[in-house]
């Protein structure tokens, strides 16, 4: 990936209508090398890198057959899931209505309501899965031990849902805030399974918060 020089970057004149802080937005995304290389190679967005970057680094696809995607949404992982196992049965989970990605199921929902879960379980079948995922992120409000409860809410989510569903040997990726998992979820990931590590991908900005708890070989 070729990164434009600082002489190259591209500035957003300001306008009566347009906040600075939307100016600063666009222009970060304008000169984001990721979201470039993203439209280059018909991702949907940057974090299809660090899907990517997890996916090889930590081998989460190997014999994967079943992958759930929890916060799917705009689908960024699931093509990825899908490019690097085309015939694996992959579902995504999302509150927010996204474009389905082909070879793949859509689930249009809230996880953390029962009817969403009842849903996803009927189009598993029974199956069980061998990789979960999930990107999911509440709202920021700006109060960090409120948002580090909301996405510590939403991991405990996603850990409960692994620990129903996951294959002996499956795998469970979650995002976390700067300073990772608390100490009580992450006991219980170590509990169950055989490598839990914290991990920021390239990919992700480096003024962000933002890492991955990264829980592999579950012990069934």
């Amino acid at each position: 990936m070729t990164h434009k020089s600082i002489s190259d970057k591209v500035k957003i004149k300001s306008k009566k209508k347009r906040t600075h802080s939307s100016r600063v937005w666009l222009e970060r995304q304008l000169n984001d090398p990721f979201v470039r290389q993203a439209q280059v190679d018909g991702y949907r967005s940057r974090a299809s890198y660090k899907m990517k970057e997890m996916a090889e680094k930590f081998k989460l696809f190997h014999g994967a057959n079943v992958i759930v995607d929890l916060g799917a949404a705009p689908g960024g992982w699931l093509q990825v899931a899908k490019k690097i196992k085309p015939k694996s049965f992959i579902v995504g989970v999302d509150l927010q209505e996204y474009e389905d990605v082909p070879g793949t199921i859509k689930i249009i929902g809230d996880v953390t309501d029962a009817q969403t879960i009842d849903v996803l379980n009927a189009k598993l079948e029974g199956k069980k899965v061998d990789v979960v995922l999930s990107d999911m992120a509440a709202a920021a409000c700006g109060i960090a031990s409120v948002d580090h409860d909301r996405i510590m809410l939403l991991l405990e989510i996603t850990l409960n849902f692994g620990l129903e569903h996951l294959n002996k040997g499956g795998h469970l990726v979650g995002k976390v805030l700067r300073g990772g998992t608390e100490d009580k979820l992450l006991k219980r990931l170590k509990l169950h399974f055989k490598n839990v590590k914290h991990f920021k991908p390239e990919s992700s900005r480096k003024g962000s918060a933002e890492m991955y708890v990264v829980a592999t070989e579950f012990k069934g």
